[in-house]
């Protein structure tokens, strides 16, 4: 692989999310993530908002997520040993891709569920925005370093 940056996202390198899907590319830890950045959960919580997920998967994925850094576990009993299950701030940077997946999920399946404008009801639209020069970025001038 070429050390040179890639330009444009056509020609950006698979290697980054190739690294993201590998860290969190399970079905089932991007469902407890999204729970989590609802707000805090218990175990019994966290089973209730990710229909479907087995126990045994359920505690390997949050075991796997805390060691990671994305989630925090703190107990709120100690006898028996119970823990309730936080989003870290890493976790929450996810906050917004995860919208953006269900977004397209919700179309691809009909649904047709999008985030709207408030205002006027219009579709939204992801956009790159550099903070520096306080101007939206389009695709021919984005570089990958």
């Amino acid at each position: 692989m070429s050390d040179t940056p890639n330009t444009g996202s056509a020609g950006a390198s698979a290697k980054p999310l190739a690294d993201a899907l590998e860290r969190i590319g399970d079905r089932w830890m991007l469902l407890v993530i999204g729970a989590l950045l609802e707000g805090p959960r218990r175990f019994g919580e966290l089973q209730q908002s990710v229909p479907g997920v087995a126990t045994n998967v359920l505690s390997g994925r949050l075991r796997e997520l805390e060691r990671q850094g994305l989630v925090i576990a703190e107990p709120y009993s100690t006898r028996p040993l119970r823990l309730e299950y936080r989003a870290t701030a890493r976790a929450a940077e996810l906050g917004g891709v995860l919208r953006l997946l269900a977004a397209w999920g919700s179309g691809a399946s009909g649904d047709l569920e999008a985030p709207a404008h408030a205002v006027c009801g219009t579709a939204l639209e992801v956009r790159y925005w550099c903070p520096t020069c306080q101007q939206v970025v389009e695709e021919d001038e984005e570089v990958w370093l």
